[in-house]
């Protein structure tokens, strides 16, 4: 051990050739050598300095050594100081005695030997710098203890007045730490916060979960964080949230610290918040069920009483009066068409009514789409021309291998024959059929254009969890016919998008002004689909740019016919191609 500071020496004598003798010797120890001539000067030296070790010559006039050390041990900073006596006259056990009897350390007799003095006064100032070190020790480690102290009490001090809940735990997640307001969330006692007792606190609903999730984090070294009900010991449920983080030395984790809160009033105020939203949503719902019932009720008002009107009055005009066979003609075609619009609104009515209260019923038997849309398709053709619209009717061939294996039982050859075969309701698939294609001519201007596409799909089965499935997969397939109906008339507003197939929905309540109808045929579309294990969905670039309404059914599982019998590969191909074509305007 090297020490920076020099220690002081005392060289005591009364003559001056012996100082230099004695400063001669101990110079290369690289202390601070002091002289003193008498006993009285070597007392005034001690009142500024301390002394490693004193070397005191016992003969010296008006104050010998052993007056001089008597004085030395009588002062409470020196009475400790080594004093090692020198003498050249006197080597009797009296004189050796006396010396050691005033606290010296040594007694040398003259002419010393240099080594010998040199090594002894090292011994004593390697002793006295110890000792200081010692003591400058002695001095930090009292003031960090005070330090500590402190810290902890202000430690107890925060953590006794914290408003939120501390504790700390080992490595394992076992408590062994909880202030007072911990104890008080939780309802317990300082012995009983401790250990993993806390656990039977949490509400039996959540304590399996959220015990896991503890002892989880624990072995990971990972933090907590999490907020769950615990039950105090009066069975009074409180919500509070928990944080643990790691304590780490030296990158090892030695335990954890975590607070605890009771967040009850904040989740009471959720759930009224939540409440109060839901309840607001509800009433805003309910407004605008009644807004839009009572909109519907008046364009029911307006839509019945048109027809009606006309066909009164063309009634009451052919009482009256007598027309020719040609206004006769035109007065009953007026009324037909009135009295079948006024008989198709009111059957709208009624399948909204039977949809509502699930009534709606289908008579399921294998039907094939190729005959349901040709058929809609040639009912509509004198709207189409009359109002200028191009109507193309696509039907999609399909690879051969997909239906050569293919066959279904049923009486009708064209049936047999087409790959487009749904099990359904053939009346109700034509009504969706309809519904959608009425629409779009309704909504497409003079000069516009619809398309009607008939498909089939095979999609793969999703992979539960996966969402995908790889190409060339094990996993059995799915075929559907999709039926897409596009146009390039009005369009749909993003914001009206999602409730196109609501009930008694319309964009805008001049359209029914405009373009007649009560808002129902969508709304029966959807339903109609829902029950045929199908969906149905709609899609706008925006207004004025067109919609596509996508129909998709389930194809009616292949099973082997009555005599056995597949299709022919040339059936199939004739089946492919059977009614694909284009029907344009003025032609079918």
């Amino acid at each position: 051990m090297s020490f920076e500071s020099k220690v002081n020496i005392l060289l005591v004598d009364d003559y001056p050739e012996n100082l230099l003798a004695l400063e001669a010797i101990l110079e290369s120890l690289g202390q601070n050598l002091v002289r003193a001539t008498s006993g009285a000067e070597a007392l005034r030296c001690l009142l500024n300095q301390d002394f490693a070790v004193i070397l005191l010559d016992v003969q010296m006039p008006d104050m010998d050594g052993f007056e001089t050390a008597t004085f030395i041990r009588q002062r409470e900073q020196s009475r400790h100081t080594p004093i090692i006596f020198l003498t050249a006259f006197s080597s009797s056990d009296n004189m050796v005695f006396k010396g050691y009897s005033l606290g010296a350390v040594d007694y040398l007799f003259k002419p010393i030997e240099p080594e010998i003095l040199k090594y002894k006064v090292a011994a004593f100032v390697d002793l006295f710098q110890k000792t200081a070190e010692v003591k400058r020790q002695a001095v930090q480690l009292a003031a960090m203890n005070a330090e500590l102290e402190k810290r902890e009490e202000m430690f107890r001090s925060l953590s006794a007045c914290s408003p939120v809940g501390i504790f700390l735990t080992d490595t394992e997640g076992i408590c062994t730490y909880t202030n007072p307001r911990y104890q008080a969330i939780c309802g317990v006692t300082l012995k009983e916060s401790l250990g993993n007792n806390w656990t039977q606190k949490i509400n039996s609903e959540d304590q399996e979960q959220i015990s896991r999730e503890w002892y989880s984090a624990f072995r990971e070294g990972q933090e907590y964080k999490g907020e769950f009900r615990i039950v105090s010991q009066e069975g009074l449920e409180r919500w509070v949230s928990v944080s643990c983080s790691p304590m780490l030395e030296q990158h090892q984790v030695t335990g954890y610290v975590g607070t605890l809160e009771d967040i009850t009033k904040r989740k009471q105020a959720e759930e009224e918040h939540i409440k109060l939203i839901c309840e607001q949503t509800a009433r805003q719902e309910a407004e605008t069920a009644n807004r839009l019932k009572d909109e519907f009720l008046a364009t029911l008002s307006h839509e019945l009483r048109t027809p009606l009107t006309s066909i009164l009055g063309w009634a009451k005009l052919l009482r009256q009066r007598k027309f020719d066979e040609k206004a006769t003609s035109n007065a009953l075609e007026t009324i037909e068409r009135n009295a079948t619009l006024q008989a198709k609104l009111i059957e709208d009515i009624l399948d909204v009514s039977r949809i509502m209260r699930g009534k709606l019923h289908l008579n399921l038997c294998p039907v094939n789409l190729v005959s349901v849309i040709s058929t809609v398709v040639d009912s509509v053709q004198l709207q189409t021309e009359a109002k200028n619209i191009q109507l193309e009717y696509i039907i999609e061939p399909i690879a051969v291998e997909e239906i050569e294996n293919t066959s279904f039982s049923s009486s009708s050859a064209f049936v047999l024959s087409s790959p487009f075969v749904v099990s359904g309701d053939i009346n109700r698939l034509q009504q969706i059929v309809s519904n959608i294609v009425s629409n779009a001519i309704k909504f497409t201007s003079s000069g516009g254009r619809i398309e009607v596409r008939l498909s089939v799909l095979e999609e793969n089965l999703e992979i539960q969890g996966k969402g995908e499935v790889a190409a060339n997969s094990m996993y059995p397939t799915v075929s559907y016919v999709h039926m897409t109906f596009s146009d390039t008339g009005n369009g749909i507003s993003p914001d009206f998008l999602p409730y196109i197939f609501e009930r008694f929905r319309q964009a805008d309540g001049s359209i029914t002004r405009n373009q007649g109808g009560l808002g129902l045929g969508l709304a029966i579309v959807r339903h109609l689909v829902e029950l045929h294990r199908g969906s149905v969905w709609a899609e706008s670039p925006g207004l004025s740019q067109g919609a596509t309404f996508t129909v998709k059914l389930p194809l009616l599982k292949a099973r082997a016919s009555e005599n056995g019998k597949g299709l022919s590969r040339n059936q199939a191909e004739s089946a492919s191609r059977s009614k694909s074509g284009v029907m344009n305007e003025g032609s079918s």
